[in-house]
C-alpha cells in the first residue's frame, strides 16, 4: 500500500463515487446488474484496472456483490462493514472494548423501547413459545455452562426483533454480541444473583408481550439492561484504576 501513487489512489476513489452515483441515479435495487467491466470503464471514463479496484472497495462494504461468471449486481447493503469495524476497534484497545458495548447497549435498548408496540403486536403465538423456550435453556444451562446462557440469551434477542422486519435493527442488534464476545472477558464475574436477575427479566419481557402489557414490557427491559450497564461501569472503572506500565 505504500507504494501506491497519490494520483492512482485518487483515481481510485473518484471511480468509487462514479459507481455508487450510477447505482443512484439509476435507482437500482439490491441484487440488480451492474454494466459490465468495459461498460463502467467507458461511461466512467477510467482504466480497468481502476474499475476492477473500485469493485473491490464496494464489495468489501457490501455495496456491490461480484459473481463470478455471472458478474456484478447491487449488494445487500448489509451493516456487515460497520459490525467488523466494530468488533475489530474492540480489538485494538481495551477502553474502546467498554465504550462501544455501552453505545451497543444505548443503541439495543432504544430500539427495543421504541419500538415495544411492534414488537408486541408482530410477535405471534409460536415466537412467544420460542422466546419462552429460550429463557427456559437460559434457566437450566445457567451462566456455568458460559456458550449455552450467551448462545440463548442472543437468540432471544434476534428473535424479539425479527418479526419487525428491519434488517438494520437485526444487524445492529447481532453487532452487540459479537461485540460481547471480546467485551465479556474484561467484565467483573457474573454471580448467581446477576444469573437470576437475567433469566427474571427475560421471563418477565415474554410474560408482557404475551401479555400485551406495553408498560410492564418497557418495565421488563428496564430490568434487563440495568446490571448489563451497572458491570460495565465497574469494568471501566477497576481499569481506570490500574497502575500504568
Amino acid at each position: 500500500m505504500s507504494g501506491a501513487r497519490p494520483g492512482r489512489t485518487l483515481l481510485r476513489q473518484e471511480v468509487v463515487e462514479g459507481i455508487k452515483r450510477y447505482i443512484l441515479d439509476e435507482r437500482l435495487r439490491p441484487g440488480d446488474p451492474l454494466p459490465t467491466e468495459p461498460a463502467l470503464c467507458e461511461a466512467l471514463g477510467a482504466s480497468r484496472s481502476s474499475v476492477r479496484e473500485a469493485v473491490k472497495i464496494l464489495a468489501a462494504l457490501d455495496i456491490v456483490e461480484v459473481r463470478h461468471g455471472h458478474g456484478t449486481y447491487v449488494g445487500r447493503l448489509s451493516l456487515s462493514a460497520l459490525v467488523e469495524s466494530l468488533t475489530f476497534r474492540g480489538l485494538l484497545s481495551p477502553d474502546d472494548d467498554f465504550q462501544v458495548m455501552a453505545d451497543l447497549v444505548d443503541v439495543r435498548e432504544l430500539f427495543e423501547r421504541g419500538m415495544a408496540d411492534r414488537i408486541i403486536s408482530s410477535l405471534d403465538a409460536g415466537e412467544l413459545d420460542r422466546l419462552d423456550g429460550l429463557v427456559a435453556t437460559m434457566r437450566e444451562t445457567g451462566v456455568g455452562d458460559g456458550h449455552g446462557f450467551v448462545a440463548a440469551d442472543r437468540a432471544f434477542h434476534a428473535l424479539l426483533v425479527a418479526p419487525l422486519g428491519n434488517d438494520l435493527i437485526g444487524q445492529l442488534s447481532m453487532a452487540f454480541w459479537d461485540v460481547y464476545t471480546i467485551v465479556a472477558p474484561h467484565l467483573k464475574g457474573f454471580t448467581h444473583a446477576d444469573e437470576a436477575e437475567t433469566v427474571a427479566a427475560h421471563q418477565n419481557i415474554v410474560d408482557a408481550a404475551r401479555a400485551g402489557d406495553v408498560t410492564a414490557f418497557l418495565k421488563a427491559l428496564g430490568e434487563h439492561y440495568a446490571p448489563v450497564r451497572r458491570r460495565i461501569a465497574e469494568a471501566r472503572a477497576c481499569g481506570e484504576g490500574e497502575p500504568q506500565a
